[in-house]
């Protein structure tokens, strides 16, 4: 779902970039709510999360791949504002260090994944699970139900976006200057790759660990429904991050079963694996040519070295660098939006769900 640079024209790079503007400041403003000093880490750890899942690329049928994102994970646990912030973390920690998904396009990507994702998915969540106690099934199955459609809402998304560029931007003999892709195939791709695997996929995880947190630790849950089952706790007992830590260690240490399914069908690695005749041209669209290698100051691109050498070991390089990077970066935010440590008992309760 990661649109690199080069595939939508520089207008609707800036288009999508000014429209995420004024839902970031208000993600930066509306997340205190939510988020108190004691959150900050959870904060980092659901970025790093959201980071991490989508290194896990899983096989479709027609040789392209798809992810897990986690965004509406996130907007259960700490509110649909919080989530736009992790996600836009995770986005941009991967388009700057990896070259995955475009420094352009990054406004694009962020729209799609950070902000559709997480509010649709999350509205779906609220709708479905009503006033149900916070520790049922329903609960939990309406997160999940949430995840499924909220990911294929921002598929859906980036499908017209692909699909409008060679309506919009073209040669005076109709030949595409970015996307070569129409509606009539965008479409029915991304809703083959996330109505049948990648929205179960989401959903599946989810659901196991909303599940798991009802058991565990369900004070957590109150995070973002301070006004349900007032019998659960309003502070999460101390979270102690072993648990967090194992988690990450086991995410990194699976991380290059992403490399078992590197797509292509589509020319996410490069505008030259195109197939160029399927789309009727003789040559990559001049915009695309252009502005595809835009960034080229990735650290580790493609998840890996050079020439793709010891990519296992890239691929936990990557993994670890990522995770690193996206730490320091809510870290920062959050002490420029003021969410600071304070002593112990002057934080107020929970607000609650934005």
């Amino acid at each position: 779902m990661h649109i690199p640079d080069g595939y939508l024209s520089p207008a609707t790079c800036a288009t999508m970039g000014a429209a995420m503007v004024p839902v970031w400041l208000t993600a930066a403003q509306r997340v205190k709510r939510v988020v108190k000093s004691r959150y900050v880490p959870l904060l980092a750890l659901a970025a790093a999360y959201s980071f991490m899942v989508m290194m896990f690329n899983v096989p479709i049928p027609d040789g392209t791949t798809a992810h897990a994102v986690g965004a509406v994970l996130i907007a259960v646990l700490l509110g649909p504002w919080a989530a736009c912030i992790a996600v836009s973390v995770a986005l941009l920690i991967q388009a700057l260090f990896f070259g995955d998904g475009g420094v352009l396009a990054y406004g694009a990507n962020a729209f799609n994944m950070a902000f559709v994702m997480p509010f649709v998915g999350y509205g779906v969540y609220r709708l479905t699970a009503g006033r149900s106690p916070l520790l049922s099934t329903r609960r939990a199955v309406a997160a999940a139900a949430g995840s499924y459609v909220g990911i294929n809402a921002a598929a859906l998304c980036a499908a017209v976006e692909f699909g409008l560029q060679p309506e919009l931007f073209h040669t005076a003999d109709g030949t595409p200057l970015y996307a070569p892709f129409h509606l009539s195939q965008t479409i029915p791709a991304m809703a083959l790759a996330h109505l049948t695997v990648a929205g179960f996929v989401d959903a599946a995880l989810t659901l196991a660990i909303v599940t798991y947190i009802q058991r565990a630790n369900p004070a957590l849950l109150r995070i973002n429904h301070a006004d349900l089952d007032p019998a659960i706790p309003r502070t999460p007992r101390r979270l102690g991050w072993g648990w967090a830590a194992a988690g990450i260690a086991t995410m990194v240490l699976l991380a290059p079963l992403g490399l078992l399914a590197p797509g292509g069908a589509f020319g996410e690695g490069a505008p030259a694996s195109l197939d160029l005749g399927k789309y009727g041209l003789s040559a990559i669209p001049a915009g695309l040519g252009r502005y595809a290698d835009w960034w080229n100051h990735a650290l580790l691109g493609g998840y890996g070295f050079a020439g793709g050498r010891h990519e296992v070991l890239g691929y936990v390089l990557s993994a670890l660098v990522g995770i690193a990077a996206i730490s320091l970066v809510v870290l920062a935010l959050a002490a420029a939006l003021g969410i600071t440590r304070t002593r112990r008992g002057r934080e107020r309760a929970p607000a609650g769900a934005p």
